[in-house]
């Protein structure tokens, strides 16, 4: 049973990057693949629905839970990037690869995104085999699911009304959650994925390996493409950011330092 649930969810990434990276080609904007990111999870927590035969409450609690945030997320991204060109990152790609930036981004942007995401998805894919009914740990699992997808909205939404105001551009953003961290966008995605995998660890047998998929969203987060990524050039855009970290928690919310 594992197999083929795996084994359709990987062929569903990869027709669904796929076709992304074929209209990223004709667009000429790679920045799509940041939108499919969330629907991508959406994709594979009903595909893996679809083909796995365990417990169905268990089931439609994930697919409820990736549906809501990934829906959330990609509708986000859609609505803040788009007409704004594409994003710096791959701008920067597409140079210096020139005409073999297609080619190159096939695999380097869109493969890459499939893999980790085939990765982070373990609890959507696995968590819907067991048979068990669903115990606390589901419970525990879906309060933190609530606590990432609040902090990750209304983070966004605070972050959205700063920007919207003429007096704040070039300004640090240093109110409401972001008083407490840097990044409470990154600090809800945390929580919905340990939520997520946490619900799918409450099934046991193989969905415990779930954990997989929340460690790898965590590091992704913390130590590869999230605070790190974000961080490296944002101090020479900001002035005042310097000033910001010294008295702003990195990720966990805590209260901010006197400097």
């Amino acid at each position: 049973m594992q197999w083929s649930v795996l084994g359709a969810v990987a062929a569903a990434i990869c027709v669904l990057m796929f076709l992304t990276w074929l209209l990223s080609v004709k667009l000429k904007d790679a920045s799509i693949v940041d939108i499919i990111w969330g629907f991508g999870f959406v994709v594979v927590a009903w595909v893996s629905r679809a083909v796995a035969d365990g417990n169905s409450e268990r089931q439609n609690l994930l697919v409820v839970c990736a549906t809501l945030w990934g829906v959330r997320l990609a509708g986000y991204l859609y609505w803040r990037n788009h007409g704004k060109g594409e994003d710096f990152r791959y701008r920067a790609m597409r140079k210096k690869f020139g005409e073999r930036f297609p080619v190159v981004s096939l695999y380097s942007v869109f493969g890459l995104q499939g893999v980790l995401m085939f990765v982070v998805s373990m609890p959507l894919q696995l968590g819907q085999m067991p048979t068990r009914a669903l115990g606390a740990t589901a419970i525990i699992g879906t309060l933190f699911w609530i606590v990432g997808l609040a902090f990750e909205t209304i983070g966004d939404s605070q972050l959205a009304r700063f920007k919207a105001g003429p007096d704040n551009a070039g300004k640090v953003m240093d109110k409401g959650l972001w008083a407490w961290t840097r990044h409470p966008n990154y600090f809800g995605d945390c929580c919905v994925w340990t939520g997520l995998t946490l619900i799918a660890m409450d099934g046991g047998g193989v969905a415990l390996a779930s954990i997989i998929g929340g460690v790898a969203m965590t590091v992704l987060l913390v130590r590869v493409s999230g605070v790190p990524m974000l961080e490296k050039t944002i101090g020479r855009r900001r002035p005042g950011y310097a000033e910001y970290i010294a008295r702003t928690s990195s990720f966990i919310p805590r209260p901010p330092k006197k400097v």
